[in-house]
């Protein structure tokens, strides 16, 4: 049976709609394809504009002497820089970033340079240290081991011409505490600047302080300390760039703490345990 004129040519309209929406469809994906990466492409250029205007933004403060610094630079792109004291009566060491295993690092009780007004408070001078995570946990097997120990010395002295040196080795884990004769038990941790610790240990009897040296043992670790009561002097400065460029937004923290002082300075200090 033939098909009617006027059927053939509802046919051939249907026809054309059909390859109308295909193709519309297929002009849509690559317009939207189009669009996406020409805006992943944008927000790429300005989040590396953002970027380098926080590091400029760190290095003109260095160099400026001044504790806030904000500027406008081409391109839609700006920073705001400050700089604050590491120092109080607890802080997070070395900004809250890892301490590695067997290398340590430095308390200032007294200021730096010269270690003027060594740490002596009124009452019994004591500075708690706070390490470890609750999740470490101690294995015989190194690989394994996560919980870190302590070796804390204590540097005292009006001088360092005259100064003597205090070691005090504390462990978490009793069964390594059987083996390296560590003090152990130790205190259960706190929370200092929102950070949550494990562990932790009072150093008492602190007279004169001049330094602190804390050198993790057997797994690296983050560290906090607390004067107790008594603020701790300067242990650096923290560096807080925020670059924008424009609706995008990068932040760059950098920690610039003082030089460590000599090994020299801290006879018997390497302990190096199997």
């Amino acid at each position: 049976m033939l098909l009617s004129k006027k059927s053939q040519q509802g046919q051939i309209l249907l026809i054309v709609i059909l390859v109308m929406v295909v193709s519309l469809t297929v002009g849509l994906s690559v317009v939207t394809r189009t669009i996406t990466n020409v805006r992943t492409s944008q927000e790429e250029q300005a989040s590396q504009q953002a970027f380098s205007a926080a590091e400029a933004g760190i290095e003109k403060i260095i160099s400026s002497n001044q504790t806030t610094l904000e500027a406008q630079l081409p391109n839609d792109a700006s920073y705001q820089t400050s700089i604050t004291t590491a120092s109080g009566t607890a802080f997070l060491v070395n900004n809250g970033n890892t301490i590695v295993k067997d290398d340590g690092i430095d308390v200032w009780l007294s200021t730096y340079p010269n270690y003027s007004s060594p740490f002596s408070p009124s009452s019994s001078g004591s500075v708690t240290v706070y390490w470890s995570n609750s999740s470490d946990v101690c294995d015989a097997s190194p690989s394994l081991n996560t919980k870190a120990a302590l070796e804390i010395v204590i540097l005292s002295g009006t001088s360092p011409a005259n100064a003597t040196v205090r070691h005090v080795p504390v462990d978490p884990c009793s069964s390594r505490a059987a083996i390296n004769n560590f003090t152990h038990p130790v205190s259960t941790g706190g929370t200092v600047q929102g950070k949550t610790f494990g562990h932790s240990y009072t150093v008492t009897g602190i007279t004169n302080g001049l330094l602190m040296r804390v050198i993790p043992v057997y797994a690296s670790t983050t560290l906090a300390v607390s004067g107790n009561g008594t603020a701790l002097p300067s242990q650096g400065q923290i560096i807080q760039s925020v670059g924008t460029s424009g609706g995008t937004q990068r932040k760059i923290v950098v920690y610039k703490g003082y030089p460590k002082v000599p090994v020299e300075f801290f006879p018997f200090l390497l302990f190096s345990p199997q």
